[in-house]
């Protein structure tokens, strides 16, 4: 628990009876100030000019204990900090003049900085300026980036570009720390996380907002504290976990004909996930979607009846949606008709171009509007009888828009992902199906948590470059991990496949081991199906993912508990290194991961690479191919397609026993 003491004008804030932080009379850690952002949107990427009129710090000038708590006294204003378990609330209050703060604490060139979203570059962020908005991941900027590279013949280089360039679909006000602490912040506002200073870390926050400081004795305790303040997701669906959830779209007739080729070579099929359920357009850029939530009869011809006879056979049937509408179709007409739908300043319909088409928003912050959508959700897919869905996209709301709530655009961008996991949520539950069926969302803030059921990452690209492609996804996942959203994965393949990127069969089946070893096994045709390798594409893809589609199914139970284990504890299933390994190396490790607590999965990250080096941490581990035993340290291990580095804590002889059997 958390105690607070007060002697010769120094408050200290102990764990246990060990000193974590102390605040003292005289101590510069909290500054406010005024400022203004302004915006420009272009397909969900954000150019952000930041402008700070004033900044004032705030010498302590008294502090004080209280019933409840201490107080920080200023010149003007003050913190007001309470004790919550096992975190510090801290409430500014009587800075109504000011629209800004900057709150610092110490730190050392040691320590190690983790969170603020999902990060696919980095995932230690000491040095590094990080801002805190959500925002489309791959744009146009990046796009330029990776064709220069791929013209410069980099394969896993690139070409240098600030940090504070890349942006992330899913951001969050959090960090934690190497020295067992977090820092979650209320706001929902940009924040600015500045890590570039040796000597101390520094948060800006464009709002007047609450905020905590959460300390443990190891991370998942530390991770348990988290998760309190921003929810924990809830427990898989139990056929999940089965085999393959196959991503397939043309129609009944492909859908079928797809899953039997995998039946017929001996694949677990957990599910088929039919993205065009709702009818597909073909753009400039391939083959997308015709976002109008109602069943495509013609493309999809007799589907209730299908998805009852997969559901006899056990496999589920999944469809897609987001919260915009078609301008061309019936959705869009009554809600606009309703004035259900986000407005632009001259008080129309606010059209958001999102690749080559506009679509129209639904408006969140509207009562009628959202139940509205949500009653779509239930009737038009809950209904069909879907089993799960992608709920995708909640980036794009501009800064300028109009709301119906009156609230300012600017300070709800944030929330909006949260706000539509939340519709989705919802659906679900008020329709008695949390357990029997579950959604997954690509933007995240805080609260995502709360609501969401499985988070994936994102658009990436089909190839093994490190900031968008199969590297990215293991510090992105890792990331959202610190950040309390334990449960995520990626689209086996990739999905951006523009000009040269396209998937071929060894990146298909690079990510389709990595993701065999991660909550969840899904594929994705991608943006450009036609360019890329399928999991049919020929008799040798369908064996090898046979036999990984059963290697994930004998993982069943083992996953199960991971998941349970984060529904319970938010301790997250795709796990730093560090949680478990106090050791400096397991700091440094972005590309390794541990599954639960006794698997350690280190991904094949270049092309036609046949061996992979590996750190160990110390303990003793088992090599699933080899059966090889090994102790801590760094390694060269055998890594040929089918045989991604995977390695089996010694004492978990029931986990390598139920494995064994499937090689």
């Amino acid at each position: 628990m958390i105690d607070f003491s007060l002697e010769n004008n120094e408050l200290t804030v102990s764990l246990n009876g060990k000193c974590k932080a102390t605040f003292s009379v005289g101590q510069v850690f909290f500054a406010v100030g005024t400022g203004k952002n302004d915006y420009s949107m272009s397909h969900g990427s954000f150019t952000i000019k930041q402008k700070i009129f004033s900044k004032k710090p705030l010498p302590v000038e008294s502090i004080e204990k209280t019933v409840d708590g201490a107080m920080v006294k200023f010149s003007e204003g003050e913190l007001r900090l309470s004790i919550e378990g096992d975190k510090v609330r801290f409430d500014p209050v009587g800075f109504s003049d000011y629209n800004r703060t900057w709150f610092s604490l110490p730190s050392d060139k040691d320590e190690r900085l983790f969170g603020g979203g999902e990060v696919f570059s980095e995932f230690d962020l000491k040095g590094l300026k990080h801002d805190v908005w959500v925002a489309e991941h791959i744009n146009a900027r990046q796009t330029v980036v990776k064709l220069l590279n791929n013209a410069a013949g980099f394969r896993n280089n690139r070409f240098s570009q600030r940090y504070e360039r890349y942006e992330s679909y899913y951001a969050q006000p959090i960090y934690i720390s190497s020295h067992i602490y977090f820092y979650h912040s209320l706001t929902t506002a940009l924040s600015v996380f500045d890590f570039r200073k040796k000597d101390r870390v520094t948060v800006r926050t464009d709002e007047i907002a609450p905020f905590y400081l959460g300390y443990a004795e190891d991370y998942p305790a530390l991770q348990k504290g988290l998760s309190d303040l921003v929810g924990r997701q809830p427990e898989l669906p139990d056929w999940v976990y089965d085999g393959h959830i196959l991503g397939i779209q043309g129609g009944t007739d492909v859908m079928m004909e797809k899953y039997q080729k995998v039946v017929d070579h001996g694949g677990k099929v957990a599910g088929i996930w039919i993205q065009d359920w709702e009818g597909r357009r073909v753009t400039a850029l391939g083959k997308q979607l015709f976002w109008n939530w109602q069943w495509d009869e013609t493309l999809y011809p007799d589907l209730p009846q299908k998805i009852r006879d997969l559901n006899a056979c056990g496999v589920r049937v999944l469809g897609y949606c987001n919260p915009f509408l078609a301008i061309e179709k019936p959705l869009y007409k009554e809600a606009a008709e309703k004035g259900y739908c986000v407005k632009d300043k001259c008080g129309k319909d606010y059209l958001v171009k999102i690749t080559t088409f506009p679509a129209a928003m639904v408006d969140l912050t509207n009562p009628d509007a959202y139940t509205w959508i949500k009653d779509v959700i239930k009737k038009n897919m809950i209904g069909l009888g879907l089993s799960g869905w992608m709920a995708d996209f909640g980036e794009y709301l501009p800064t300028d828009a109009v709301l119906f709530s009156g609230e300012d655009a600017e300070a709800v961008h944030n929330t909006w992902p949260a706000r539509w996991a939340k519709v989705n949520r919802e659906a679900v539950e008020e329709s008695g199906k949390l357990g029997e069926i579950f959604f997954f969302t690509r933007a995240g803030f805080s609260d995502t948590p709360r609501y969401t059921t499985m988070m994936w990452n994102g658009d990436n690209h089909p190839d093994f470059s490190i900031d968008f492609g199969l590297p990215s996804i293991i510090p992105a996942m890792l990331s959202l991990t610190t950040c309390g959203c334990g449960l995520s994965h990626s689209d086996v393949g990739g999905y951006t496949s523009l000009f040269n990127m396209r998937r071929n069969a060894e990146v298909f089946k690079r990510w389709f081991e990595m993701n065999t070893f991660c909550p969840l096994l899904r594929t994705h045709e991608g943006l450009n199906p036609d360019l890329n390798v399928q999991f049919d594409h020929n008799e040798d893809i369908l064996s090898f993912g046979a036999k990984f589609s059963r290697i994930h199914a004998a993982l069943k139970p083992y996953l199960k508990a991971a998941v349970k284990e984060n529904a319970e504890n938010g301790l997250g299933v795709v796990r730093p290194l560090f949680f478990h390994y106090d050791e400096p190396a397991a700091y440094d490790e972005k590309y390794e991961y541990l599954l639960g607590r006794d698997l350690l999965i280190a991904p094949v990250l270049r092309p036609r690479a046949k061996t992979r080096k590996v750190y160990l941490p110390d303990d003793e581990w088992v090599h699933l191919w080899s059966q090889k035993e090994y102790r801590g340290g760094v390694f060269t291990v055998p890594a040929p397609l089918g045989e991604i580095p995977v390695f089996i804590r010694k004492q978990a002889k029931d986990l390598l026993t139920i494995l064994q059997k499937e090689l």
